[in-house]
């Protein structure tokens, strides 16, 4: 009967599979699909778990088979990030207008990223304090005590034992072995290397234009292949957004989310109110906040349901340029350092949180002026390498936590709750980026503001 039942459930998920094909056939807007990859998800896991229940052997056979799907969408992710980073700070080298403007423009860019990260740090700090969490009061379970000895074990490997080992580890002594993303600080790495081969070109293109000439035509093909590739992969994101949804819905543990409630409202309201800095950062810069919601949702409603800061960075490059009037350069730069440098949301927000809430436990007051300090210098210095696929929030956790010398393992109890705050800490993280460039393109004056001012919502990587 099991079996029979695991046939019933895949071909199910396959029948809302055919109906996204279908909506994709009439050319129903890729935003709308996504909305109703996300909506069939939902409904479906709902539906699997009030029939089986989450300890179901039935269940965890047919979530195997939905892994195939979504788990299998996100490793494709993954192939696509390493490649995307390096040919992106390479792009954007050749694009670039040297000159005086070209440190100022680097510079801003890093103050941006990194100058959000330490305000997310304090608002993550402030949510927590409202809130009065506290990581004592938490329940701990099977599945959190696992996630806690997994977090330990994984701090081992990654804790150095200074900062100026960390910031050490931080450089690619070994390019290729970085592509594959082997290492936890490999995409800060490959930013890295990519920069050495960005000025590497300005100065042959200073010495020998037609050598750069042909450099730059073999980079423009390279790039062109690997937005291909991106192309076919986001192509497939309506139906990993609907695996996905149907397992986390299907496999959450409702009553610890319950319990945990009080965390998932506190974050969000933390994430919220960063994303409001970042609308106030474009209004000083004397631009339409609205304006910038309006044409932005579609590129953060792809980052919050796939999850991925990575795997939206091309649709973060073609918002900026085509609809934000962001020039080429700075659009490229802003979205692939945003990757690994000043993640407003899983470097910023989250560890800052789960600092307070842990410090009572060691017997640390998480008011104490020197510790609030602390924290949020230790978040912001951290935010360097912060992954961009996948387990980018964990490793920033660790850093922060085991440079407080706090408990890593208590990151585990907020295990049942990671994949709902998780969407909101990736949306806001791609926000920052956009935000850092559009900022430094208007500072600079590389804006297009007709282009940005205009009500027409612009060209989009995902009109396919």
């Amino acid at each position: 009967m099991s079996n029979l039942q695991i046939i019933v459930n895949v071909a199910v998920l396959l029948v809302f599979v055919g109906i996204l094909y279908v909506m994709n056939k009439k050319h129903v807007k890729f935003s709308n699909r996504v909305f109703a990859g996300l909506g069939l998800g939902i409904v479906l896991g709902l539906g699997l778990h009030f029939i089986y229940g989450i300890d179901s052997e039935v269940l965890a056979k047919t979530t195997s088979w939905y892994n195939i799907i979504g788990t299998g969408y996100v490793k494709l992710l993954q192939m696509v990030a390493m490649p995307l980073v390096f040919i992106s700070i390479l792009i954007a080298f050749t694009k670039m207008k040297i000159g005086k403007n070209f440190g100022k423009m680097a510079a801003l860019i890093l103050a941006i990223l990194i100058g959000t990260t330490a305000i997310s740090a304090a608002v993550g700090i402030f949510s927590a304090t409202v809130f009065d969490l506290d990581a004592t009061q938490i329940l701990q379970g099977d599945a959190e005590t696992e996630r806690g000895q997994y977090i330990e074990e994984r701090a081992t490997g990654l804790a150095a034992p200074d900062l100026p080992t960390q910031i050490i580890e931080l450089f690619p002594a070994n390019p290729f072995l970085d592509l594959t993303g082997a290492r936890s600080t490999s995409t800060i790495a490959v930013v890295i290397f990519s920069a050495f081969l960005g000025f590497a070109y300005l100065r042959v293109s200073r010495k020998d234009e037609a050598t750069a000439a042909t450099i730059k035509k073999g980079l423009d093909a390279i790039y062109a292949l690997v937005m291909g590739v991106v192309t076919i992969i986001l192509r497939l994101t309506p139906y990993g957004i609907l695996a996905i949804m149907a397992r986390t819905v299907a496999t959450s543990d409702f009553s610890a989310i319950y319990n945990l409630g009080k965390f998932v409202i506190a974050s969000y309201v933390a994430l919220i109110i960063v994303f409001l800095v970042h609308l106030l950062i474009l209004t000083l810069s004397g631009l339409n906040p609205i304006t910038y919601v309006k044409k932005s949702a579609e590129t953060l409603l792809f980052a919050f349901t796939s999850r991925s800061s990575a795997g939206t960075l091309p649709m973060n490059i073609q918002t900026q340029t085509g609809r934000l009037g962001v020039s080429e350069g700075i659009a490229n730069f802003s979205a692939s350092f945003g990757l690994s440098i000043g993640q407003n949301g899983c470097a910023g927000v989250y560890p800052a949180m789960l600092a307070i809430m842990i410090a009572p436990t060691v017997g640390i007051n998480p008011l104490d002026p020197v510790f609030l300090i602390t924290v949020i210098a230790v978040v912001a210095i951290s935010s360097f390498g912060v992954a961009g696929v996948g387990g980018g929030a964990t490793f920033a956790a660790i850093l922060v936590l085991s440079a407080l010398d706090l408990p890593v393992a208590l990151a585990g109890v907020l295990i049942s709750v990671e994949p709902l705050i998780d969407m909101g800490r990736t949306a806001l993280n791609v926000s920052g980026s956009m935000t850092a460039g559009v900022t430094t393109a208007r500072v600079t004056k590389e804006l297009d503001t007709t282009m940005y001012n205009n009500k027409e919502l612009g060209a989009q990587v995902t009109d396919l």
